[in-house]
């Protein structure tokens, strides 16, 4: 399963004796919830643009085995994009108007 969407702002938790992270993700359509083990790209972090690659669980739940994280809102790598393009939709920025 691939799912891209932002991190939720306030979901990471971080254990402080390993790699262990856990997070929500969000878009349009809804939540999961992410727990992912390892280290995580420089740029990941709250409200940022990420696609993770894992195993659907129960309770919407994914346990995650890659984290790929957007570079900026002008850039984003390639298989980011394609992960992107093949859920059907591209996460809209938290801060970003989309009423007009």
């Amino acid at each position: 399963l691939r799912v891209g969407g932002m991190v939720m702002p306030g979901s990471v938790r971080r254990d402080p004796d390993s790699l262990k992270v856990n997070f929500s993700l969000y878009d349009a359509e809804g939540a999961v919830t992410v727990s992912y083990e390892g280290i995580l790209p420089d740029l990941f972090r709250e409200g940022q643009g990420v696609v993770v690659q894992g195993t659907l669980e129960k309770g919407n739940h994914v346990l995650a085995h890659e984290v790929l994280a957007k570079h900026d809102e002008n850039y984003t790598p390639p298989e980011v994009e394609k992960a992107m393009q093949e859920n059907h939709r591209r996460p809209q920025r938290a801060d970003k108007d989309t009423s007009s």
